[in-house]
């Protein structure tokens, strides 16, 4: 029996839309640039979420953003690469 793999999946909220975030995100980076939007009075940010699609979200000063991390399976599809598109999650 092998080991369970595991990776560290991070999701994003704006205000009430959630997104999973693709495995090469730099967290803290999006995180300052959330934070440069917010200062500017707002514009779009964009980020790389799992299957590996583009996603753009108008950030301002009264958007609420919340960031949490969680351990989960492994899934090799999760490269970040917008070229190179997946439907969903882990199939099972």
């Amino acid at each position: 029996m092998s080991a369970l793999q595991t990776m560290v999946q991070s999701d994003i909220t704006f205000d009430a839309a959630t997104f999973l975030l693709a495995q090469n995100q730099d967290i803290q980076d999006l995180k300052h640039r959330i934070e440069s939007a917010v200062h500017e009075g707002g514009r779009f940010v964009e980020f790389t979420v799992v299957g590996n699609r583009a996603v753009s979200v108008l950030v301002g000063p009264t958007t609420r953003v919340t960031v949490s991390l969680e351990t989960v399976e492994y899934d090799p599809r999760d490269t970040g690469d917008e070229e190179d598109p997946y439907d969903g999650l882990l199939d099972y």
